[in-house]
């Protein structure tokens, strides 16, 4: 859709313009609100949009209200406020409180545009999107259903709670990271050579991958470094709550406060419960070994 929507301003000699929502409709409209969890925070999603060409980046904010708007109302607004020519949309989208899909809008909205429409000298058109298919192996069609390759947010959720980063990463089409702060633990890990950057997320709602142990890039002070992170309670020293800690690999500073960003390689191993400091410690020279590689 990004690329459809930047070739097609490029031709027309217009700016590439993508409107998005804050916060995300889920948020707002469905009772999974509080379990909800997002992929990008709403900077991550300009710097990527940009990334990508876009141009601009317009930000409305969603609300029950705004949600009541029908399609064409939207449409209408998109015109007025934008000024747009040419709105992209995926083949499965819908749009509005009536929910229309592409090929809905195509015969109502094209066959009876608002005046305000039909006067302007580059009159509002649609263009839909096909869906990008998958081909990485473990998304193969063996269920036999037509959309099993396809990508979907859905999919990525799913692939995220179970571990399955790499998986994730192919169909993102980049590495999933998260962004945070780094705050104070109890230092257990210094004590036994691998001291950790504990993280505090920027944005509570990102979904964090399934407890493990990862092979990471870890992005701090300006520099990318080779990481290992475990996500999980810490079973081992009777952890109480779900953290996020990061060894960085070759490395020893004091980055407290600073923020740091870490991204999804390869899951190595299960987090799990070990009879002793010494063994988790044997353990961990195993996992910076695997981290590496």
């Amino acid at each position: 859709m990004l690329s459809a929507v930047v070739s097609s301003a490029r031709e027309r000699g217009e700016e590439a313009v993508v409107v998005t929502f804050w916060p995300h409709p889920r948020t707002v409209l469905q009772q999974d609100a509080r379990e909800f969890r997002i992929l990008t925070s709403l900077e991550e999603k300009k710097a990527l949009l940009a990334a990508a060409g876009i141009d601009r980046v317009e930000v409305l904010p969603f609300t029950r209200a705004f949600a009541a708007m029908t399609a064409e109302a939207y449409l209408q607004l998109l015109r007025d406020k934008y000024d747009a020519s040419l709105v992209v949309m995926g083949y499965d989208n819908r749009i509005g409180s009536d929910r229309l899909t592409i090929d809905a809008l195509t015969g109502a909205f094209e066959s009876r545009k608002p005046s305000s429409l039909r006067s302007s000298s580059h009159p509002t058109s649609l263009l839909a999107v096909g869906p990008l298919p998958f081909t990485w192996p473990r998304a193969a069609m063996a269920s036999g259903d037509p959309n099993a390759s396809v990508i979907s947010s859905t999919k990525i959720r799913k692939a995220l709670t179970e571990g399955r980063v790499e998986e994730a990463n192919g169909m993102l089409g980049y590495r999933y990271g998260l962004y945070g702060a780094v705050v104070a633990g109890n230092q257990l890990g210094r004590t036994m050579g691998f001291p950790t950057a504990n993280m505090q997320l920027y944005e509570p709602l990102k979904l964090v991958p399934a407890n493990g142990v990862y092979a990471v890039e870890a992005e701090v002070l300006g520099t990318t470094y080779k990481g290992m992170c475990n996500i999980g309670m810490r079973p081992t020293v009777g952890g109480a709550t779900r953290t996020i800690e990061t060894h960085i690999l070759d490395f020893d500073q004091d980055i407290y406060g600073l923020p740091l960003r870490i991204r999804f390689l390869r899951r190595i191993r299960d987090e799990r419960k070990f009879p002793s400091l010494e063994a988790l410690r044997k353990q961990l020279m195993l996992d910076a070994l695997n981290c590496k590689k």
